[in-house]
């Protein structure tokens, strides 16, 4: 991931997660996501099954703030990006979660919180999934 040209975060395998905060959104969401996203069964075994998590592979992770998740395109042509968390609020947030995987010896890497951000990335299979938390419940 660069930033005005300069690498600022950078990972080997592992997870690329591009993080949304909306209003509303709080630690117990943070802790949440983090419990799940670590136990994530989401890397193939030796039979090509979805079957080891991040720490069975010794994987690592990149947080990429994105706010734009909130946006809401229901209406008009133009997104509206009303339920997305105050920069305030929302980069408590993301630190606590940069932090989480840390605590739990998960090495993790960050873009820089509201810069424009280049990411590249090499997605094996292509898989992506979403995790949406509310009120300390992932799902």
């Amino acid at each position: 991931m660069r930033v005005d040209g300069s690498v600022v975060g950078s990972i080997g395998s592992g997870l690329c997660l591009l993080i949304g905060v909306a209003s509303g959104d709080g630690y117990r969401d943070v802790d949440a996501a983090v419990d799940k996203i670590v136990g994530l069964r989401v890397f193939n075994d030796d039979e090509g099954k979805m079957n080891l998590s991040l720490r069975d592979i010794d994987g690592q992770i990149l947080v990429v703030s994105q706010f734009t998740l909130a946006g809401d395109v229901k209406r008009g042509r133009r997104p509206s990006f009303t339920d997305a968390a105050r920069p305030e609020n929302a980069r408590p947030l993301i630190d606590r979660m940069i932090d989480s995987f840390r605590e739990r010896d998960i090495v993790t890497a960050h873009g820089v919180f509201g810069a424009t951000m280049d990411v590249e990335l090499t997605n094996g299979g292509p898989v992506t999934l979403v995790l949406d938390v509310k009120d300390g419940v992932a799902g």
